[in-house]
This record gives structure tokens, C-alpha cells and sequence, in this order.
């Protein structure tokens, strides 16, 4: 029977959330509204206490929402369509979590709490600007609650329910003769998303996202109530901290897609990448506003517009993720749910009020920025919005070329055709554009650090200062060049810019280090983080070398690409082959099960009727420890299909690698690297072909051979040799009873790297014969022992084996060298350790300015 008091009970916490946002925001709108009339401070007082207690109701709710939701997925709810939809009963409770925000609703609700979360600190941290940021905050939630509220008024659909039973979202007929049933599973997580790094990405994306509305909701704040100035200093370390946190989440999905996917790449130019990539620029170009703010009272406009844009970006994404627009334009793109106008209502609320609110505030905002001439070129503030004016652009290029599909929408329903295709080749594209924006960010990153903290005044302090790190820049990029590597101009212009950011800010950071300790440095090291990243970026993508070309001349197949069969090896079992400096074996097929550390490799496994289930052919043990016994019942992941690829290097060390793929009957072959980490490159392999798994093995007819213990055969080419034959005592496998019996050949097959033991054997079992075949897929030999002719003299009792021979197992594989990506992950960290450096930096100011207030 269907649970269905826990579904009605969290869809009705979803509209007291909903409800207590509105309240909330219109309690805060109040209380902000009388803040500053000293008459009404009572009322003002008595608004904030009312909505808090109700902001502290709507954060409840939203907590049992996502309670009751991941309880009914943990305990296999499957009469909820949303837990049906995400989940399966074999999932272990780590991608159940990503079951949770896998679908719209359930990343809504992670959205929402990251607002709870935030609203709660900012209640208590600045109570100045609680009622009109919090009007702010309720008011999105109101309309984020919306969205999975499930409400229809008339034809209007407001949201998609989380907790919708199956019966009612479903037209299926079996619901029609029995609306009680309940599925038995579910279809499952994405295979995609069964990885780690879904587990831990999804919630850090998010958070970036949530963080945008602060500063979006101080700038907002600030214009509504006409005070311009003091909504920066609380603003800034919220926003470097988002920043951070936005950064690291986008750069948490680049890495996902490295390890999971196979293109060979972290980056694809997707238009959902592209369409958070925007906003995160624009955050940081928000970040230098409010900097040259901060100093030079200027720029005020600017960093009003940019926060408040970056968090209106961050809905168009959400727009552009959600509503369909995108069709199958990205891998990232959600189902529509129908929630397109709602999306775009969302959007287009919070846009019209922004721009209505900084036009009517326009010439009261220029009024309060001191009056002067523009920067001179010396002074630090014109570098400063020069970087923001690259980081503009460079934002703008990409946000224009995404948005074509929405470009058509809108033509179409105008009645007009435009019918504008996006780039063909999207990573030439904008690689092409973005290459160019990134040479002047690096410059910028490295001159601008030097006229904001040391005085710049003519040429000849310029030329004292930027001499030093230009010339070791040039000399060590002389150094690179002379091997001959860099040849590319756009390239060894980036490569150079690249490396003139990481010197220059070098020196700024010794000195800042040496007069004030680590606390001043945030800003070097990050721009130290973003310069090792480009040069990460250029070598591993630009000089990315496949060594697995194809040089028999042979076409693996008519279906395949050219490039597919140009750039990949076939690798048949156990037979090695020379493959640039690595000589590579395929070794067998392997499966990932519960409590076990490593593989096993599936002919130790016998399948069983569930797929989850097989039961241990042979002895299966890690680094000495025996994990199954013979007949052990094993619990595996039979997604995924591990294969393991030995490489030997000239110097012949060994390292092995197991690549992984799942024969998907909707999505085709899914396949994911394997990846071996060196210091100067990854060696990064993954499959791209392998025999169709639903096509039934061909065994060739079965051949007999009579031998007796000690005596040679043949089998499929190799030589094999009858070692003995002995009785099996007990077999949990066939569960023997004491009047059963049982004999087990073994039987030395010479391999062409090593000898295997086969191990047929022959019963009598309720008085009747069985037997149980030994199949060797390394060898492509299925060998069974067939009949036992006894003979008083042990050694002359013959024995009759039979033989079936296939085509040996064998993989079509693409493995590629990417030079110098650990710069990449370590300009990463660099970056984050900066924004820390610089989070904790603004964060104590701001709490020394605000405790010198309340004294």
C-alpha cells in the first residue's frame, strides 16, 4: 500500500514555506520602511521580531521537506514519482544523496536551504541592514518555494511537486486496474552521476548560487533606501566568499567531467558550463568594483551594476538549465517540467525591479561619487577597471553565443524565422575569443597589482618596477621556447602572459609578505592561482598528444568515426602491443562489489537470476586477505564493467589501469577513464569500443579429447597439460550431500604471458550426471569434463574433456598524454587559498567598522 500521509505531509510544509516567505518578506518590507523614521522605531523593532519568528518557521518547513523526501528515497518510496524516478533499491546511501538534487525539485530544495542557512547568519550578523536584505532574501524564496509548490489553479501549474504519487503522474493503465500498485524499483540514478564528485559538486554549485543574492540584496538595499556608500563594506567579503565558493564549484564540475566522461577534456564549452562561467566572471568583476570603491570612492555605479547582474545571470542560467530552451544542446540540461514560464516570470520580476530601481536611482548615486578627473594612466583605479572591463567582455562573448537557442525561442514567437545555429565546433569557437581575453586578464592580473600597492606616479617609477619580472619572465619563456614546444603565437602569448602574472605577482607578494605579513596578500596569490591555471590550461588542452594512433591501416568498423578509428588501438586479450613508448596488454574484464577494495574479475564469478548477485567460482582475496570463499554469495555493482590494461614504460616499470564502461541500453556505451598521475602529465585511457554484451557468445562446436593424467592436449592453439584429478569433499556451490560425488580436473594451459589453471568439473548428483564447464575468456576456451572411463590402475582411467573455442575478448581503446595539468590543479588550490586569504581579510574589517559603529 501507498505511503501516503508522509507525501501529503511534506507537500503541506512545502506551502507553509511558502506562505511564511511572503509573510516574511512582507514583514521585513515593513520594518524596513519604518527603520529609518526615529518615531516609528518601535514599529520597525516589532516587524523585525514578527518576521524572524516567521523566517525561523519557513526554515523548519524547509527542513522537513527535505527530510520526509530523503527518508521516502532512503526507505524506496517508489508510489513518489520523484523517488521512482532517481532511485533503485541497489544504490548505496552515498548517490542517494545525489538522488536527492538529481532531479529539478530536489536541487530547488538545496537551493532553498543554502538560503535558510545564509538568512539565519545574516540576521544575526548585521542587524542594520536585516529588514530591507532580508526583504530581499524572502522575496526569493517566495518564489524559489513556488517552484516546488504543485499547485494547480484552473489550467495554471505553480511548480512541480516533489511528493506526486506515481498514479498521478503517470497515465499508465496499471494504475487504472490497481492505484495501489507500487513499483518494486526504481529506475535509478544517472550512471553518470554515480561518482563522488556528485556527491560533493551539486551542494558546493549551489552554495555559490545562493551566495550571488547577498550582494545582489545589499546593492538593492543600498538603492532602495538612497544609502550608496555603507552597503559595500559588508557586501565584500560575502562576495569574495561566493566568489570562492561559485569558482570552486564550477572547477569541482570541470574535474567530474575529467574523470567521468570521455571526451579527454575538463571542459567543453557546454552551454550550461558557459551559462555559470558568466556570472562567476561578472562576480569577479563586482569584487574589483567594490575595491576601487572602497578606495577611491569611484566606480560606485559599477559595482552596484555588476552585483546585481551577476545574481540576475544566475537566474538565466537556471532559465536556460530548466526551462527546455536549450533542447539537446546539453548534457546538463534538465527535463522540462513545464516550469518555462514560471522560470521566465522568475527572471524577468527581479530584472525589471533591478533596472527600474538603479534608473530612478542613477543621478542620486552620480551625486554622492566625488566629483574629479578620470584616472590617469599611473593611477591604480583606471588598471583596476580595465580588468573589469576585459573580465566584461570576456563574459559577454560567451553569454551572446549561448544565448542563440533563446534568441530563436523568441524570433519563433514573434512569428519570425531567424533560425541562427550555435558554433559548430564550440571548443574552437570560443576557445578562439576566450584565448585573447585570457592574455589580457594575465597582463592585467600582473601590472595592475603593482600600481595598487606601490606608488606609480611617471615612466621612470614604472620602468623601476615592472622591469624586474619582465625580464625574468622573458628569459624563462626564452628557455620554454628553445625546446622548440611552443609554436603558436596566440599560444606563446598566453603561455608568456601566463607566466608574467605568476612573477609579477610574486614580487608584490614577497613584499606585501615582508611590510604587512600574509593578510594583504589575498589578491597576489590569487592572481599567482590564475596564472599557473592558464598555463595548466594551455598545455594540458592545447598539447594534449594521443599515443593510441592507429597505425595498422586497418578500419575497425564502417559505424565508427574516421577519428574514432584513427585514434584508437585494438587491444585483444593478453596480446601486447607497442603503443608509442608503453608496450599495453589488455587483461580481462573485471566487477566492482560491496565490502570488497579493489575488482574481481568476473570468470571468479558465477551470475546468478538477479544481476546484483553472482556466487564465487574460485578463492577471491586482496593484498593477502581472503574476502570470498568458493560458493560465497557476492554482491556486486554490475553497472560497470572495469578493464584492466597493463603498460610498461621503457625503463620497464608496470602500471595498470582500469578503465570502465557500462553498456547502457538507452544512453549506448558510457565510458570512463582511468587516469595515471604523473608529475609532468597524466596518462589518461578510456574504452571506446568492446563486444556487444547483448549479443550471445559464439562458441564453436564442442571437440573432444580423450586423455589421461599427464598426457598433452591442445586447446584453441595453446598447450595445456592434465596435471590431476581429485574428488571435491564439499562444494557450496553445488551444496553436495553425502550421497553425491564429485571430481575436479585441473588442467595447465601455457598462455602467452602466463599459465592458467582450468578447473572443469564432473558429479553425480541425485544419482545423476552434471557437469560444470570451466570458461577462461582471457583464452576464449570453454572447457568441461564431459566423462570419466575408470581403470584399475589410476594413471590409465581416461578421461574425456570437451572443448568449445570463440573469438578471444578484446577492447578498441584511446589513451592520451596531457602535459602540465597538475598546474592546473594547483593554480586551483592556489586561487582558493587566495579568496581565503582575502575572505578573512574583508570579514575583519567589516566587524571592526561595525563594532567602532556600536560604540
Amino acid at each position: 500500500m501507498p505511503n501516503i500521509f508522509l507525501g501529503d505531509m511534506g507537500h503541506l510544509l512545502v506551502i507553509v514555506s511558502f506562505v511564511s516567505a511572503l509573510v516574511v518578506a512582507f514583514a521585513y518590507w515593513k520594518a524596513a520602511q519604518t527603520q529609518l523614521q526615529p518615531a516609528l522605531e518601535a514599529e520597525s523593532t516589532g516587524w523585525k521580531r514578527f518576521a524572524r519568528i516567521h523566517f525561523a518557521i519557513h526554515s523548519m518547513a524547509i527542513l522537513g521537506v527535505i527530510g520526509i523526501l530523503f527518508y521516502l528515497i532512503y526507505n524506496h518510496h517508489y508510489e513518489y514519482h520523484y523517488v521512482w524516478s532517481h532511485s533503485s533499491n541497489q544504490l548505496p546511501i552515498y548517490y542517494m544523496i545525489s538522488c536527492f538534487w538529481e532531479g529539478q525539485e530536489g536541487s530547488f530544495l538545496l537551493w532553498i536551504f543554502w538560503h535558510c542557512l545564509l538568512g539565519g547568519i545574516l540576521i544575526y550578523t548585521n542587524r542594520k541592514w536585516e529588514a530591507p536584505v532580508m526583504t530581499v532574501f524572502a522575496a526569493v524564496q517566495a518564489f524559489l518555494t513556488s517552484m516546488i509548490l504543485g499547485v494547480v489553479i484552473g489550467q495554471l501549474k505553480i511548480g512541480s511537486d516533489p511528493f506526486i504519487l506515481m498514479r498521478d503522474a503517470l497515465p499508465s493503465p496499471i494504475f487504472q486496474t490497481n492505484p495501489n500498485f507500487v513499483p518494486e524499483d526504481g529506475t535509478g540514478l544517472n550512471p553518470l552521476l554515480q561518482n563522488y564528485w556528485m556527491v560533493i559538486h551539486p551542494p558546493t554549485l549551489f552554495l555559490g548560487f545562493a551566495m550571488t543574492l547577498v550582494p545582489f540584496a545589499y546593492a538593492f538595499s543600498g538603492l532602495w533606501l538612497r544609502d550608496f556608500k555603507a552597503w559595500v563594506r559588508p557586501a565584500l567579503p560575502w562576495a569574495i566568499v561566493g566568489a570562492g565558493i561559485l569558482g570552486l564549484g564550477i572547477l569541482m564540475g570541470g574535474y567530474w567531467a575529467y574523470e567521468t566522461l570521455n571526451f579527454g577534456g575538463y571542459w567543453n564549452w557546454d552551454p550550461v558550463e558557459n551559462a555559470v562561467y558568466v556570472p562567476w566572471l561578472i562576480m569577479v568583476a563586482a569584487i574589483h568594483s567594490m575595491i576601487a570603491y572602497k578606495q577611491s570612492g569611484k566606480a560606485l555605479l559599477t559595482a552596484l551594476g555588476l552585483n546585481l547582474a551577476t545574481f540576475l545571470l544566475i537566474l538565466y542560467s537556471t532559465f536556460l538549465t530548466r526551462s527546455g530552451v536549450l533542447g539537446d544542446a546539453s548534457v546538463h540540461s534538465f527535463t522540462d517540467l513545464g516550469l518555462s514560464g514560471q522560470l521566465l516570470l522568475y527572471l524577468l520580476f527581479f530584472t525589471f525591479l533591478s533596472v527600474v530601481i538603479l534608473a530612478l536611482r542613477w543621478k542620486a548615486v552620480q551625486a554622492a561619487m566625488p566629483a574629479g578627473k578620470s584616472e590617469a594612466k599611473y593611477g591604480r583605479e583606471f588598471w583596476i577597471q580595465l580588468g573589469i572591463l576585459v573580465l566584461c567582455l570576456a563574459g559577454l562573448q560567451v553569454l551572446a553565443a549561448t544565448s542563440i537557442p533563446v534568441y530563436n525561442v523568441i524570433f519563433d514567437n514573434l512569428g519570425l524565422s531567424l533560425n541562427l545555429a550555435p558554433p559548430e565546433d564550440a571548443v574552437g569557437f570560443y576557445n578562439a575569443w576566450q584565448l585573447w581575453f585570457a592574455v589580457g586578464i594575465a597582463l592585467l592580473s600582473g601590472t595592475a597589482q603593482f600600481f595598487w600597492w606601490k606608488r606609480v606616479e611617471d615612466s621612470q617609477t614604472l620602468q623601476r618596477t615592472l622591469v624586474p619580472p619582465l625580464v625574468i619572465t622573458l628569459l624563462a619563456a626564452s628557455v620554454v621556447l628553445a625546446f622548440g614546444i611552443l609554436q603558436n603565437l596566440s599560444y606563446i602569448l598566453l603561455f608568456t602572459a601566463g607566466l608574467y602574472t605568476v612573477t609579477a605577482n610574486v614580487f608584490v607578494l614577497v613584499n606585501l609578505a615582508r611590510k604587512s605579513g600574509l593578510k594583504l596578500t589575498g589578491g597576489a596569490v590569487t592572481h599567482i592561482g590564475v596564472g599557473l591555471m592558464l598555463i595548466g590550461i594551455l598545455f594540458s588542452s592545447g598539447y594534449s598528444k594521443i599515443i593510441s594512433l592507429n597505425r595498422t591501416g586497418k578500419i575497425y568498423s564502417e559505424e565508427f568515426s574516421t577519428e574514432t578509428n584513427a585514434e584508437n588501438v585494438l587491444l585483444w586479450m593478453n596480446q601486447p602491443i607497442q603503443m608509442q613508448d608503453y608496450r599495453v596488454t589488455y587483461k580481462g574484464d573485471y566487477i566492482a562489489a560491496r565490502n570488497f577494495p579493489h575488482y574481481i574479475r568476473k570468470t571468479a564469478l558465477m551470475p546468478t537470476d538477479d544481476p546484483y548477485y553472482a556466487l564465487a567460482l574460485e578463492e577471491v582475496s586482496y593484498k593477502g586477505k581472503v574476502y570470498f570463499t568458493r560458493g560465497d554469495t557476492v554482491h556486486l555493482f554490475p553497472e560497470n564493467t572495469y578493464y584492466e590494461v597493463e603498460y610498461r614504460d621503457a625503463k620497464g616499470r608496470i602500471f595498470t589501469l582500469f578503465p570502465r564502461a557500462q553498456a547502457n541500453p538507452q544512453m549506448g556505451l558510457l565510458a570512463s577513464p582511468d587516469i595515471y598521475r604523473k608529475w609532468g602529465s597524466d596518462l589518461y585511457t578510456h574504452v571506446s569500443s568492446i563486444p556487444d554484451p547483448t549479443v550471445e557468445r559464439n562458441w564453436g562446436e564442442m571437440k573432444e579429447q580423450q586423455v589421461r593424467i599427464g598426457d598433452t592436449l591442445f586447446l584453441n592453439d595453446y598447450v595445456a597439460i592434465l596435471d590431476k584429478v581429485h574428488p571435491i569433499r564439499e562444494d557450496r556451490l553445488m551444496q553436495l550431500t553425502a550421497n553425491d560425488a564429485g571430481l575436479e580436473a585441473e588442467v595447465r594451459v601455457m598462455g602467452e604471458n602466463r599459465i592458467y589453471t582450468m578447473r572443469p568439473r564432473f558429479y553425480i548428483k541425485d544419482g545423476q550426471p552434471a557437469t560444470q564447464s570451466d570458461i577462461s575468456q582471457d583464452l576464449g576456451i570453454r572447457l568441461t569434463l564431459r566423462n570419466i572411463q575408470p581403470a584399475e590402475d589410476p594413471s590409465a582411467t581416461v578421461f574425456t574433456l570437451g572443448v568449445n573455442e570463440t573469438q578471444k575478448d578484446y577492447i578498441i581503446m584511446k589513451a592520451m598524454e596531457k602535459p602540465l595539468i597538475n598546474l592546473l590543479w594547483l593554480g586551483t588550490l592556489v586561487v582558493m587559498a587566495g579568496f581565503g586569504i582575502a575572505s578573512v581579510r574583508r570579514y575583519t574589517e567589516f566587524v571592526s567598522m561595525r563594532n567602532k559603529q556600536m560604540e
